[in-house]
């Protein structure tokens, strides 16, 4: 369809490098890509997860997104395939649009109206990438033998999800595995969320939890479910040293957690302990604890020790 659609657009402009009055009319009013166009069309679509995966592209919005997309290549190929920007997104942010057409990708200018019709933001920022999907095998992940890994099992919000990637991004992790029960990974807000941390990791998807739990642990990775309720405290894994070998940590359901048949997969079951009156954490708080805390402990000679009193 999107193929289709860009075959029937005989309405767009390619952004040509910056100009001058003198070496290119376009300067004195800049032909726009109209609205009705198939291009703009197709863009549209792609806010909604049935027409993502048919045509495997995702939306990225906004110059930090689309920064991290246009210098992103995935098999072999470049991963920014199209880039909508107002004129004055286009001048504000001229590196950028560079390195698109750089990359090869289509670089069209619009209207402000367009942008907001493409865009799911409330106040976009201009730029509107349209991007190849990331995600690769989970094969392909065990194969680097990661020695930190995220894992999203039942996480339903994609801010959440968007922002797990973002901390495991942060914290070093060598990967991130979404399961088949949780959230779409293009989800518009969970690549927001992510601040283009989607573009830095690998990441698998619709990958069942047990299958993902058999292959890390046949890769010697050692894997944990972080739970409020776990009989593991982390305090006492850092006193006890034990968090200094490759880890991966199983994120669960923002409201009720990891089920019990989940839990009973890991090696241990490990709450992030609670020294003041809070009830709990939210999941992206103890996610962003978790991976740290394993970080911190991979990169210590002879292990980490918490400040825990003895």
């Amino acid at each position: 369809m999107w193929l289709s659609a860009v075959a029937a657009d005989k309405n767009f402009s390619t952004l040509r490098p910056l100009r001058t009055p003198e070496s290119d009319p376009m300067a004195h009013g800049p032909e726009l890509i109209s609205p009705r166009s198939p291009r703009v069309s197709a863009a549209r679509r792609l806010a909604k997860r049935n027409f993502r995966g048919k045509e495997r592209l995702f939306l990225a919005e906004g110059p930090q997104a689309v920064r991290e997309a246009a210098g992103h290549r995935g098999n072999g190929r470049a991963t920014l395939v199209e880039l909508f920007a107002t004129v004055e997104a286009a001048e504000r942010y001229a590196d950028i649009v560079g390195a698109a057409r750089d990359a090869g990708a289509n670089v069209h200018l619009a209207d402000e109206s367009v942008i907001a019709d493409i865009s799911t933001t409330v106040t976009p920022q201009g730029l509107v990438g349209v991007c190849r999907f990331l995600d690769v095998p989970l094969t392909e992940i065990l194969a680097g033998r990661p020695k930190l890994v995220a894992v999203l099992a039942h996480v339903r919000d994609p801010g959440n999800a968007g922002t797990v990637l973002r901390c495991a991004d942060a914290a070093g992790a060598e990967a991130v595995i979404l399961t088949d029960a949780s959230v779409d990974l293009y989800n518009p807000k969970a690549v927001r969320a992510s601040v283009g941390s989607h573009f830095h990791l690998p990441v698998a998807v619709g990958v069942p939890v047990e299958e993902a739990v058999r292959g890390l642990k046949g890769a010697g990775v050692r894997v944990l479910a972080a739970d409020g309720a776990g009989a593991d405290d982390l305090d006492a894994e850092l006193d006890q040293g034990t968090m200094g070998t490759e880890t991966a940590w199983i994120f669960g359901n923002e409201a009720w957690g990891l089920p019990e048949e989940t839990r009973a997969l890991a090696d241990a079951v490990v709450r992030v302990p609670i020294h003041g009156s809070a009830e709990s954490l939210n999941l992206a708080t103890a996610a962003a604890v978790c991976l740290y805390a394993s970080a911190r402990a991979q990169r210590a000679a002879g292990g980490c020790r918490s400040v825990t009193p003895g």
